[in-house]
């Protein structure tokens, strides 16, 4: 009987990898959604609450500062009475547009094939 080839091996990652990095943070509660609000144009907050309906205030918050503190976002203060605040995307944000995009559309696909659901 032939010898079958061992499939080709991928050496494991990194203890450093960047790739855990991006993951991880992308992996965060409501990131990819901020981010996909984000990229039509700047958001208040509030609106952003509002994008995100189940969202609480206090994830949200949390959310946008680690997401600032990564250099995904910019925190404007609009200067107004109350006091507004904004967020944007950065540069390394943009980055991330074609990731989106290609996970819109694999999900599009997958809801073709999603099975119908069963009532009951």
């Amino acid at each position: 009987m032939p010898l079958r080839p061992k499939p080709a091996t991928q050496p494991p990652l990194p203890h450093d990898c960047p790739l855990e990095d991006v993951l991880s943070l992308l992996a965060g509660a409501w990131t990819v959604q901020i981010l996909w609000f984000l990229r039509a144009g700047p958001r208040r907050f509030g609106d952003l609450r509002r994008d995100l309906a189940r969202v609480s205030t206090k994830v949200l918050t949390n959310r946008l500062r680690v997401m600032q503190a990564h250099g995904l976002l910019v925190r404007q203060v609009l200067p107004s009475n109350p006091p507004q605040v904004e967020y944007s995307l950065t540069a390394l944000s943009r980055e991330l547009e074609p990731v989106l995009n290609s996970m819109e559309a694999v999900a599009r696909r997958l809801k073709q094939h999603r099975p119908p659901r069963q009532e009951g």
